[in-house]
């Protein structure tokens, strides 16, 4: 049975769309299944939740599956009686039951009627009368679904890596430059093999962007914090920071204040205008311990120049 997307982000389903990121992201912190080898249950939470996060945080899927349009893994749910109704008209051969790649076309559910029905009608235009089938009988073969974790630096970057199918095939997997958490890749001809003549299916590779400790996407931009000292806040300089291609030096100005932002024009990751920026957020950290020097110097400075960064701005 497949689980509760809400019980698998330990959520109610009146949970919000902020909610529904959050939750993710903690858990693919916490149960990403590189991070945590030695946790057995680490990349079935972990799949669990990238899934569910993935059906929820589309506001028409969330509708559908909360008004049992679709179940959990986004297929339709159709009324009771409808498949086996639509399967008996005749004039419909896409509904027939199509066998697996490489399966037996009269195993389970084969009805001698309606497969000769169909030749006889399919016969000197293709199956179904598309030519582009091919002869009668080739079928295409079934496209395949796949989820991948990518971690958050080469989804920024770009990377080549690979991916292990159910059967221990492997496929090389291209992450484009810029790719976003949720995306699907398509690889042609990557999925099952087709029945006679009919081409492979194609493979659909959805990717989980696994959050990263120094860096958050904002659009095509990246943001991040810059813990700074008092003397760096007070004289400004030039501070090392981390960007998704490595550090560089930014300009503290002098006198900057905790919460102020600078900005790195072109650091950000690749989108469609362009490549965005990355936006630095200052915060003021004092010492780990005020020795005496510190302190009396503070204290003859306070009695000359005291301030009150909060006037105009207290409330009665």
């Amino acid at each position: 049975m497949t689980q509760d997307p809400y019980a698998a982000l330990g959520l109610s389903k009146d949970a919000t769309a902020d909610e529904i990121k959050k939750a993710y992201r903690k858990i693919a912190r916490t149960s990403h299944p590189d991070l945590h080898p030695d946790d057995p249950g680490a990349e079935a939470r972990f799949k669990a939740a990238g899934r569910a996060h993935d059906l929820l945080k589309d506001p028409e899927q969330r509708r559908r599956f909360d008004a049992g349009e679709i179940d959990a893994t986004g297929a339709e749910q159709a009324p009771r009686g409808y498949y086996r109704d639509d399967a008996r008209r005749p004039e419909n051969p896409y509904t027939q039951r199509r066998p697996a790649a490489g399966g037996d076309p009269f195993g389970d559910g084969f009805d001698a009627d309606d497969f000769f029905a169909q030749f006889a009608r399919s016969r000197g235009a293709g199956f179904g009368g598309d030519p582009r089938r091919g002869a009668p009988g080739d079928i295409p073969g079934q496209d395949a679904q796949y989820r991948l974790a990518v971690p958050f630096l080469d989804a920024a970057r770009g990377a080549k890596t690979r991916i292990t199918l159910p059967d221990g095939n492997a496929l090389e997997v291209t992450i484009p430059e810029g790719a976003r958490d949720g995306q699907t890749l398509r690889l042609r001809g990557k999925g099952g093999a087709g029945y006679g003549a009919g081409r492979p299916g194609d493979a659909f590779i959805t990717l989980d962007v696994t959050p990263d400790p120094d860096f958050e996407r904002d659009g095509d931009d990246i943001v991040v914090t810059l813990p700074i000292s008092i003397d760096e806040a007070i004289l400004g300089g030039k501070v090392p920071v981390n960007t998704v291609t490595g550090a560089v030096n930014v300009s503290v100005p002098a006198g900057a204040s905790s919460g102020q932002v600078l900005r790195l024009k072109g650091r950000g990751v690749k989108g469609r205008s362009g490549k965005g920026d990355q936006r630095i957020t200052l915060r003021i950290v004092s010492p780990p311990k005020i020795d005496a020097e510190l302190k009396q110097f503070m204290e003859g400075w306070q009695a000359k120049h005291a301030y009150n960064p909060r006037a105009g701005r207290e409330t009665s």
